[in-house]
This record gives C-alpha cells, structure tokens and sequence, in this order.
C-alpha cells in the first residue's frame, strides 16, 4: 500500500546511463535532491527525460541516507 508521506514530487534533473542500470537524480526544491537507481528499460517506459515532473515512491526499509 502507498501512502502519501512515502510520495516525493519533483523534476528529473540528470539521467546517467550505465549498460543495464541507470542513475536518476531528482530535484525536490532547491537543494533538496534524490538519487534513484533504475534499469534502462524503465528511463524509457517511462519516458524520463531531464526536465520532466515526476513523482517518487519510497519505500521505507529501501532507504539509503547519504550525508
């Protein structure tokens, strides 16, 4: 089950492409950034592209703080 505190909105501001993964980083608000670690068949089914709103779900047990 979703719930609303788990859902971050923002902008796609880079995609870093490997050869099966690719690093998404989202900004927030200003200063306020998450990196995400998908697939490259995900950045295209779901046409991520810089610039692009998007929302983010986070699971809480998948979390990793970086400070």
């Amino acid at each position: 089950m979703l719930s609303a505190r788990n859902r971050l909105r923002g902008r796609v501001a880079s995609i870093r492409a490997g050869e099966l993964l690719a690093e998404v980083t989202i900004d927030l608000r200003p200063g306020v950034q998450v990196v995400a670690a998908v697939t490259r068949n995900s950045v295209d089914r779901l046409g991520l592209e810089t610039g692009k709103g998007v929302s983010v779900y986070v699971k809480a047990t998948e979390l990793t703080l970086g400070l």
